[in-house]
């Protein structure tokens, strides 16, 4: 017996605006959940020598599109989501520009189950 396919997913969302910790918009009124956020070191080495290294933070983050009620509470202080932006912007290439900037990589945007998901990975600092 075949599995079903998932429908087709359009485009992903032109923005998503932050609405409170972990909780996004896009421009259709949808809201994304911050489901899973992975950070860790990254080395970036400038020249051929140490002197010129830096270290720098690899965020990823999972999204899923889900209603949130509107009264749902506040997340507690501890998990306020650092490192994520106020607003993303579809930019072109598959990536987002945040507000300051930076470029995030739209490594999956996707369905499990009935759940839409969007993966972004944040670029490093330079890159075009």
């Amino acid at each position: 017996m075949e599995a079903e396919a998932s429908p087709p997913l359009g485009s992903p969302p032109c923005c998503l605006w932050f609405q409170r910790p972990g909780i996004y918009e896009d421009e259709e009124g949808r809201t994304w959940v911050t489901v899973a956020l992975r950070m860790s070191p990254s080395h970036r080495a400038w020249g051929r020598g140490s002197p010129g290294s830096t270290h720098e933070i690899s965020i990823t983050v999972h999204m899923w599109q889900m209603p949130v009620h509107p009264q749902t509470p506040r997340f507690p202080s501890h998990l306020l989501v650092f490192g994520l932006p106020l607003k993303w912007e579809l930019y072109p290439g598959r990536r987002y520009q945040a507000t300051d900037s930076r470029l995030w990589e739209i490594v999956d945007h996707g369905q499990i189950n009935s759940m839409e998901q969007l993966i972004l990975k944040r670029l490093p600092s330079g890159s075009c």
